[in-house]
């Protein structure tokens, strides 16, 4: 699949934004703690998922503190539901205590930082770059990786490529939002199975030969 042009990416993103100025992510959180943990529970699990299990988490383990004195066998049974929920849980005790012992407690704000944590990787640090400190990070899925190949938008073989595409194609305007903008449509619109073409909001511009069968 070859790269689309900066003009339709430019037009493509123009019209996302016109349907969705403001995209968010789909993760609960009241702080830059929950997002962290929100996003290193969500590996291999849906966002309901995850969202059904912090419900009753976050009101009592919102802080590293809060989360060591709940402790592993607490925080094992709140995310049971999810998938890898022992290796998960012992990720987070263990990332909270080097929240505590190496950045005073708080989320720190870069990349490197933040992939030192027990259970965070790339797109882990990417998600709280962008949704909590405002950067333009790109943190690439199995949406994105999908659709990014099937249009043309980002095309790249595999999630580090695609992420690098995003930061070298994409106009600056719509860096911020870009993540967003194709994980929501991986989602609901450029689906695996049988995508929605007839309701694609850029399917004028979209390379994906098989479209007109999917109208």
């Amino acid at each position: 699949m070859k790269q689309l042009d900066y003009l339709t990416l430019k037009a493509i993103f123009a019209r996302f934004a016109e349907l969705n100025p403001e995209p968010k992510g789909e993760l609960h959180h009241t702080n830059a703690f929950t997002l962290l943990v929100a996003v290193a529970l969500s590996a291999q699990s849906t966002d309901v998922g995850v969202n059904k299990a912090t419900a009753n988490l976050f009101p009592v383990a919102d802080t590293p503190a809060r989360m060591l004195a709940l402790g592993e066998a607490a925080l094992t049974e709140h995310i049971k539901t999810i998938g890898l929920f022992r290796n998960k849980a012992r990720n987070v005790i263990k990332l909270s205590q080097r929240l505590i012992d190496d950045f005073g407690g708080e989320v720190p704000s870069s990349r490197a930082a933040l992939t030192s944590l027990p259970g965070v990787g790339r797109k882990t640090a990417n998600v709280v770059l962008n949704m909590w400190f405002g950067q333009p990070t790109q943190a690439v899925d199995t949406h994105i990786l999908r659709l990014a190949n099937r249009t043309g938008i980002c095309p790249g073989k595999d999630e580090l490529a695609i992420e690098r595409a995003i930061e070298d194609h994409i106009p600056a305007e719509y860096q911020h939002h870009a993540h967003h903008w194709l994980i929501l449509h991986g989602r609901y619109i450029c689906t695996a199975r049988k995508p929605r073409c007839g309701i694609c909001p850029i399917r004028e511009f979209c390379l994906f030969e098989d479209k007109h069968e999917n109208l």
